[in-house]
């Protein structure tokens, strides 16, 4: 089976976020990027798929600064093929751009399944999976977790709200969006991605035209006002349980 799997990296919200001097981007010179969550448990349930039935996993990513230790983690991880498309990616690209990219280069490659993240915390224009999906002529599930090819059919675990769960049939090819893998993403220390550095190959493919159309255009970006801040509270635990007895008393709560 041969699996290809779409990874990007986006901002790490547990940096603080600045916006640039033009008011409509991101500040990008101390910004720290990190894999996409469910790109990464989309990573990780094509390798339990591969380890259960066998096949190949290609990861193929956008360049961006990172991106190189992010592939060789996939490979020490279990992954077999790592691809960069290389192209104008500097100043961000939209998930319309991006998927038709994509699909020009994944539709060469002649997959039985793409697994993708179901979404990004960046996401603006709509998810990547189904954009791609449309553009390679697949049919698409999304908040899948959990997957069973049996044949040229996908059997997919769907969550619902309300903790419902549906299991359904797809016909492969097929693109999923992957909620949550069977298993948490496996941790690999870092001397197997050191070695993965050395026996490892990166192939370097050029991006087709990055054509933005279907995206948004932003205007202008703000950051979330404040709002109150905490109270701290200081003293002895009769003092402070005084205090909190009182702010109750005022909320109507005592």
């Amino acid at each position: 089976m041969n699996i290809v799997v779409p990874v990007k990296l986006v901002p790490d919200l547990v940096e603080e976020l600045t916006i640039d001097a033009s008011g409509a981007a991101l500040d990008t010179m101390w910004l720290r990027l990190i894999i996409n969550e469910f790109d990464d448990h989309a990573t990780e349930q094509a390798i339990l798929l591969k380890e259960r039935s066998g096949g190949q996993v290609t990861i193929i990513t956008p360049n961006a600064e990172g991106v190189d230790d992010m592939l060789f983690a996939a490979s020490a991880r279990g992954a077999d093929r790592l691809i960069k498309l290389v192209g104008d990616f500097e100043n961000g690209v939209n998930n319309h751009a991006l998927a038709r990219t994509l699909a020009t280069t994944i539709k060469d490659l002649q997959p039985d399944l793409v697994l993708t993240g179901v979404q990004a915390h960046n996401d603006l224009d709509g998810s990547l999976g189904p954009l791609l999906a449309e553009y390679l002529g697949m049919p698409y599930t999304g908040y899948v977790s959990g997957v069973i090819v049996n044949g040229d059919k996908a059997i997919v675990r769907k969550e619902f709200p309300g903790g419902l769960i549906a299991e359904l049939e797809l016909k492969l090819p097929a693109v999923l969006g992957i909620q949550a893998a069977e298993q948490p993403p496996r941790y690999v220390a870092i001397s197997k991605v050191r070695q993965a550095m050395k026996t490892a190959t990166l192939e370097e493919m050029d991006a087709p035209g990055l054509n933005p159309d279907g995206g948004p255009t932003i205007g202008r970006m703000f950051q979330p006002e404040a709002a109150e801040k905490a109270e701290m509270i200081s003293g002895n635990a009769d003092v402070v349980a005084d205090r909190l007895i009182g702010i109750f008393k005022e909320l109507g709560v005592l």
